[in-house]
């Protein structure tokens, strides 16, 4: 019995880093930077807007800024190493807020907790729009 090798696609080429690295790497540091240095000013704005009102809306509800430290538990641990990435991932936002001195303890309350959740979804929405700029560099998305 002869093994047939059904026909792999081909893989694609991997795009050179400096055409992506400094969109990208723009993107991460001032939201929607990256997509103004590639001529989508629409949507830069648009990014831009996003991410600084809601890492303000965070701000204004107090909410906490996840540091990276071991719990008592992995999930625990799991939650503050993850939250701090994803406040990491504003880029100038965070790094402002830290270095201005803003730091909130975790307050019981529903406010502060939307506040912590307003912050960490900053982070995650510049993330996607990282992704789309990386898209958007290596040409396979217009």
């Amino acid at each position: 019995m002869a093994q047939t090798d059904a026909a792999a696609p081909p893989k694609e080429a991997v795009p050179p880093i400096n055409t992506w690295i400094l969109p990208v790497a723009a993107a991460w540091f001032i939201p929607g930077l990256g997509h103004f240095l590639l001529g989508k000013r629409g949507r830069a704005a648009l990014i831009f807007a996003s991410v600084a009102l809601m890492f303000l809306f965070g701000l204004f509800m107090r909410g906490m800024m996840f540091t990276p430290e071991r719990g008592q538990d992995y999930l625990t641990t799991l939650i503050n190493y993850g939250g701090f990435l994803c406040d990491l991932a504003s880029g100038a936002l965070y790094i402002c807020a830290s270095v201005f001195g803003y730091s909130q303890p975790d307050l019981p309350g529903d406010v502060h907790d939307y506040g912590a959740k307003f912050l960490v979804t900053a982070g995650l929405l510049n993330i996607l729009a990282m992704v789309d700029v990386y898209d958007i560099a290596i040409k396979k998305k217009d």
